[in-house]
């Protein structure tokens, strides 16, 4: 019976730990201030959740690899160039660094990557 219960305790962490690190990213995170991002942008909230649902965001709390965060730029900005043709890279730079948690630093990649 004990060997049982060591079991299924160690089976439920296991399934836990799982469950949690294969959650989805969302594209539209609640957490994500769209209504101040889109203000300092110049555009709609609408335009700025439309063009974001065609990003490929890296789940919380991790780097996004190189190759994603240019994938990522390429997409958004000519997309947010559309609705604002005065958004320059480093307009948005700085604006989404402003409201990014971590600030710029999290949205580089890994070290030697």
């Amino acid at each position: 019976m004990r060997h049982t219960r060591s079991w299924t305790l160690a089976t439920w962490l296991c399934a836990t730990v799982c469950s949690l690190a294969a959650q989805p990213v969302l594209k539209d995170d609640p957490q994500r201030p769209v209504a101040q991002i889109s203000r300092d942008l110049g555009i709609q909230p609408a335009q700025f959740r439309a063009c974001f649902a065609q990003v490929n965001p890296s789940p919380a709390g991790q780097r996004p690899e190189s190759d994603r965060t240019h994938a990522n730029k390429a997409v958004l900005l000519t997309c947010l160039r559309q609705a604002n043709p005065a958004i320059t890279n480093d307009s948005l730079d700085q604006v989404m660094d402003r409201y990014r948690p971590g600030g710029r630093e999290a949205q580089m990649p890994p070290p030697g990557r």
